[in-house]
């Protein structure tokens, strides 16, 4: 008979406290077997079945996102195609984005056998400077409005991939996006984060207009199955895809046919008239800031993980944190502490403090000086050193940025602003004695985005995390199109980090963070997460529940994960919560019990999983396993 873990874990400790008083030393071991070898390597029961794909997978937040990745799969596309699709479908449903927001990619190239950066990563509009703020009484960049908005990214970073790397043409990619645009009937979730967001939405005419149709009744938001209709956006995509096609009809090649249609977004009418509204509501946009904003194809950064090759969007996102985490914990024998034993949590959480002290203080935009220390933060002598500070017996609240500049043989030009860093942290920790502050940190931590996973037979693969323009959102003008909340991750306090401060045209350090591996060369893995500042943090326990554990991706991607909260949120105040820790609700009594007495303050939750999106590469069979986690509305299809 085949047993659960929890069945299994039922069933046993009785055993192992009947023996306890005679023999100590088998009760320890039946412990010790419960915790490690009868978990995730046992037949695990998961709500959501592996998917099986031979031909492509498609999967990303949403149902009828997947489903578009589907329909254009079928018409011939390949994964970029699909992506780009579901890109445009999640941003038209508000699924914690829209297409003002930013974007932020992978793509493993089978022709050049490479994985291809993607930085469509909005920028700092003309006057956001730490002055401007300032002189508004910020502490930091708004939240939300006009002035928390940087350039769109998602537009561009969609139209260059498809151009760079897609086979179809933006008319058909486009084509679900735009008769959703039409009417589709609106899901529950969108539905109450409107109703509950009103009250900011109200102050933005272009937003109530759209997204408030029956204003002065009870409840003001759509309702759940409502026809959702969205004209303006839906009229600013078919400009796009009229652009195109005029641009074919005069001999254009399809990717200058793309281009054509991005030009018109940046630089002509639809520019325009973001700038209008925008500018009409209090922004700062400029025609110039959209003509001179454009998007990156970049290297990513890697490392190597027992022979695994494990690949990041470089530090103007928190990707290189994972990076980081994994070079500390590959000398460590994580499987023989047993999968979220009190050890296990322990050293995930240390480390994790470790990689995150370093981000708040050193990541930032790589175009803009000063210049990161990317090479020295990922140096596997520097991971060494940092391990060496970890507090074994209890959680250490103190640990702070590191010195990274020695090792890559440098001389650290921000030593005198390392004990004001110190202090700046200690003065961000957030009040625990007011419930709605604690609820609102948390929130912060958490905030939503989505994630596009997409592969196919010919070997393209395709990790997105788009965000921004969520809701509640305020709309640029009759663009339809609601713009990026993304300023609130600058700083304004070099204490708290030189590197990311607002410059026009600058990008502030986001959380945004796909993930891809590779395996001799070929794609192992293909992994994102919603989320804010836990993205990595999950990102790192999935890879480890694969690769340490023996979980398949199903279980990986549903598996019990841990989140810390002692690191500066990215959000709002940018504060800290040093020793909060939140564990999944089934994670036994003495492991809860050890973790309180190594100084963790702990909460719970009944899903800790993500939600992640992944895929797995069967190398021995020649197909794909797609895994979705059952934490959200996360969805994927395969053929």
């Amino acid at each position: 008979m085949n047993l659960d873990m929890q069945a299994s874990q039922r069933l046993l400790l009785p055993v192992c406290f009947r023996y306890m008083k005679n023999n100590s030393l088998l009760a320890a071991v039946l412990l010790v077997v419960l915790i490690t070898a009868g978990g995730p390597n046992a037949v695990a029961r998961t709500s959501k079945p592996v998917l099986h794909g031979r031909h492509w997978v498609a999967i990303t937040g949403k149902p009828l996102g997947a489903t578009a990745g589907a329909k254009i799969f079928e018409q011939g596309g390949n994964a970029v195609d699909a992506a780009c699709a579901m890109l445009a479908v999640v941003s038209t449903m508000y699924d914690d984005l829209s297409w003002g927001g930013e974007t932020q990619a992978l793509i493993f190239d089978p022709n050049q056998k490479k994985v291809i950066g993607v930085n469509a990563l909005g920028v700092a509009p003309t006057g956001a400077t730490v002055e401007f703020f300032k002189s508004k009484g910020m502490k930091y960049p708004p939240g939300y409005g006009p002035l928390a908005a940087v350039t769109p990214g998602t537009p561009g970073g969609l139209m260059v991939m498809l151009a760079e790397f897609g086979r179809l043409s933006l008319k058909e990619v486009m084509a679900p996006a735009i008769e959703m645009c039409d009417g589709y009937p609106i899901e529950a979730e969108l539905t109450r984060k409107i109703e509950n967001g009103k009250d900011r939405i109200k102050k933005w005419p272009y937003s109530v207009e759209v997204l408030l149709p029956h204003l002065g009744e009870d409840w003001e938001a759509p309702h759940a199955g409502e026809i959702f209709v969205q004209t303006k956006l839906g009229n600013t995509l078919r400009k796009l895809v009229e652009t195109e096609t005029k641009a074919l009809a005069e001999g254009k090649t399809r990717k200058e046919a793309i281009y054509a249609a991005n030009d018109r977004f940046y630089r002509g009418d639809i520019a325009e008239e973001f700038v209008r509204g925008s500018q009409g509501q209090g922004g700062l946009h400029t025609m110039k800031d959209l003509d001179e904003w454009q998007v990156y194809l970049e290297e990513p950064v890697s490392t190597d993980y027992k022979g695994i090759e494990v690949f990041k969007l470089t530090c103007w996102v928190q990707g290189p944190v994972l990076l980081q985490c994994l070079n500390m914990l590959e000398p460590m024998d994580l499987k023989s502490m047993g999968y979220n034993s009190s050890r296990y949590i322990h050293t995930l959480y240390q480390v994790m403090n470790l990689a995150f002290a370093d981000r708040d203080f050193y990541y930032g935009d790589p175009r803009y000086p000063p210049m990161e220390p990317i090479k020295g933060l990922l140096s596997k002598d520097y991971a060494e050193h940092r391990s060496r500070s970890i507090n074994w017996e209890k959680n250490d609240a103190d640990v702070g940025p590191g010195n990274p500049y020695p090792f890559e043989g440098k001389t650290n030009p921000f030593l005198h602003l390392l004990e004001a860093s110190m202090k700046s942290r200690k003065a961000a920790v957030v009040d625990g004695s007011s419930n709605r502050d604690l609820t609102a940190f948390e929130d912060s931590f958490l905030a939503g985005t989505t994630s596009i996973q997409a592969s196919d037979r010919e070997g393209w693969v395709v990790s997105i995390t788009p965000s921004g323009g969520w809701i509640p959102a305020c709309i640029a003008g009759d663009t339809g199109i609601a713009m990026s909340q993304r300023m609130q991750s600058f700083v304004l306090d070099e204490k708290e980090n030189p590197f990311n401060l607002p410059v026009p045209g600058k990008r502030p350090r986001a959380t945004l963070t796909p993930s891809m591996a590779l395996k001799d060369g070929k794609p192992f893995l293909s992994f994102a997460v919603q989320g804010g500042d836990t993205q990595d943090q999950n990102m790192l326990q999935f890879f480890l529940g694969m690769v340490e554990f023996g979980m398949n991706v199903q279980e990986a991607c549903e598996a019990a994960n841990l989140i810390s909260f002692q690191m500066r949120s990215s959000f709002g105040d940018h504060k800290i919560s040093p020793g909060k820790l939140t564990l999944n609700e089934e994670v036994p009594s003495w492991v809860r019990r050890e973790l309180t007495k190594m100084n963790y303050r702990l909460g719970y939750q009944h899903r800790t999983s993500g939600p992640i999106t992944a895929i797995y590469f069967d190398r021995e069979h020649n197909t794909m396993w797609g895994g979705v986690s059952d934490h959200g509305e996360d969805y994927g299809i395969a053929w």
